[in-house]
């Protein structure tokens, strides 16, 4: 679950993030994409050290 919901944040951010860049739809979306697979690999690692823990 952390995984699903650090990829919809990043690319939610992503978005946000090249809108002010005033990019146009495809940059909206390269952006929306690179930031949910940077986000699910961080949300990867934080279920693994999670898991590990308890």
């Amino acid at each position: 679950m952390i995984v699903i919901a650090a990829a919809v944040i990043g690319a939610i951010l992503g978005w946000r993030r090249a809108t002010q860049l005033k990019g146009n739809r495809r940059d909206r979306a390269q952006y929306a994409v690179a930031y949910a697979l940077g986000f699910a690999i961080l949300g990867l690692f934080a279920t693994i050290f999670i898991e590990r823990m308890f």
